[in-house]
Order: structure tokens, then sequence, then C-alpha cells
């Protein structure tokens, strides 16, 4: 039963977060990635908690792992999006 509670949540959650963010005006999206590229890397301590704990089964550990890459490859991949946007607003040398 517990399993299927898991299930349920994170079938909700996916449901919840598509519905927020295809809400967000454009205008916001940067802002927004900012947060995500935090809240991930919350996710990436908690993942690396959850892969070396003592008590693992082999699932806790590939899950673990997985949401450390993941969760990594996500903060990166996002804070090169958000580099990118900041240096289109900076002004351009014409002094050449």
């Amino acid at each position: 039963m517990e399993l299927i509670y898991l299930l349920f949540i994170l079938v909700l959650s996916v449901f919840l977060g598509f519905a927020l963010i295809s809400r967000v005006p454009p205008l916001l999206h940067t802002p927004l990635m900012s947060e995500a590229n935090a809240i991930c890397g919350i996710i990436i301590v908690g993942a690396l908690i959850a892969a070396g704990a003592e008590a693992n089964s082999t699932l806790t550990i590939i899950l673990g792992t997985s949401a450390v890459a993941l969760a990594t490859f996500n903060v990166v991949g996002g804070y090169l999006v958000t580099e990118r946007m900041l240096k289109m607003f900076k002004k351009k040398d014409t002094t050449k």
C-alpha cells in the first residue's frame, strides 16, 4: 500500500508542476530557473544522504545515484542557460 501512496504523490506532483510552469509568463522564466537550481542543490544533498546511508538496498543506491546525476545535470544546465540569458542583457562595447 505504501508504494501506491508514493506513486500517487509522484503523479500528483508531476501534474501540479506542469500546471504551475505552464502558467508562468516568459519574463519570469530566468528568475524561476535560478530558484529551481537552488532547489536542485538541496536535492543533490538529500540524494547523497540517501545513497550513502548504512542500511541500503540495491534499489536505494540506484535511485540515489540517479537522483544525484540528474539533479547535477539540471543544475549545470540551468546555470549555463542563466549565464547565457544574462549575457544578452549586457551592453555591447561599440568602441572598436
